[in-house]
């Protein structure tokens, strides 16, 4: 963390999440480009509104994945232990977790998520529908290391790890990421993976600049929590949403961009802005079915099985941890 932005968290009597909040602020608005870290789009309501965006008419990658699932229930339950704990990193709504709880025979499941208050709402809807369930929930930042709950530790473990949300980690990232799932999950786990995929550029463009304008509400909620917890004084309206396809780099890029010349503060600092500047808050990388299994080889995992739809827009894997 910057030495700086930690003496200003202390001096405001930051819990520690927040404290975190706020040296990645001022460490990533330092940076040139300038950038956020996507994982602070989710306070209470970036969660609503990225459930919103998950029904959009251009979103296709919940639906899809939600189809996939469900025409290939018995295939993933087939390769799931019978009475292992489910580990979700980055639980959000729980639609898709219900497909796995309602075809497999799960001793536990423990959601994990950065949103405490969000994460504890999902646990306790699953709680009455699911009452011979055990849940587990658990705060914490899946992109790194932590504890699972001491009830879990001796069943076997499957990871989930839907919606295509490998894509926001840079290549490396997403290494480091399966890499650090394997060792939480130990030896002989299984992994169930959603990966978006490569595809006509239009159906990605018009996927992340929706005509609705919710993805650009989602993308400036940031700023709005950068305001409402540290402080800042950034104005909405003099930035803007927009979304790109970097071909060279396989992704789409998600900025916001200045309207103006300007200075924005947060937690004491000054951070000028050219007119035209932007911020990059997002990458969504989209994989060919063969990178993407290269990719989890290098981390430690063997693919067992990857299903896709009919038009191949979307794949989900089942990995397992490899000797």
């Amino acid at each position: 963390m910057n030495v700086h932005a930690a003496a200003l968290a202390k001096t405001h009597r930051f819990d520690e999440q927040t404290t975190a909040f706020a040296g990645d602020v001022i460490d990533d608005l330092s940076q040139h480009p300038k950038r956020l870290s996507p994982k602070y789009f989710y306070d209470a309501t970036g969660s609503e509104l990225f459930e919103q965006i998950t029904l959009l008419p251009e979103y296709y990658p919940t639906r899809t994945e939600l189809g996939i699932l469900r025409d290939r229930a018995s295939e993933v339950a087939a390769i799931i232990p019978e009475g292992a704990a489910l580990v979700e990193f980055g639980a959000g709504a729980t639609t898709k977790v219900r497909l796995l709880l309602e075809q497999c025979a799960f001793g536990a499941y423990v959601p994990v998520d950065i949103s405490g208050d969000f994460l504890k709402a999902q646990a306790d809807a699953l709680r009455k529908d699911f009452p011979a369930l055990s849940v587990y929930p658990v705060a914490a930042d899946f992109t790194a290391p932590f504890a699972l709950p001491d009830a879990v530790k001796a069943m076997p473990k499957v990871g989930f790890f839907p919606g295509s949300t490998l894509g926001n980690f840079e290549p490396h990232e997403a290494c480091a990421f399966l890499r650090s799932a394997r060792e939480i999950l130990g030896e002989g786990a299984r992994m169930v993976i959603g990966v978006d995929l490569e595809k006509d550029e239009r159906i990605l463009y018009d996927a992340y600049n929706d005509a609705a304008g919710v993805t650009a509400r989602f993308n400036l909620n940031v700023m709005v929590r950068i305001n409402r917890e540290l402080g800042g004084n950034f104005d909405t309206n003099a930035f803007m949403h927009r979304a790109i396809y970097n071909r060279d780099r396989h992704r789409i890029e998600m900025h916001l961009i200045s309207k103006k010349a300007q200075t924005v503060r947060v937690l004491g600092r000054s951070f000028s802005f050219r007119a035209g500047e932007t911020i990059h808050t997002e990458s969504s990388y989209k994989y060919s079915l063969e990178r993407f299994t290269a990719l989890a080889r290098g981390s430690g995992w063997t693919a067992l099985e990857s299903w896709t739809d009919p038009a191949g827009m979307f794949s989900v894997h089942a990995l397992v941890a490899s000797d």
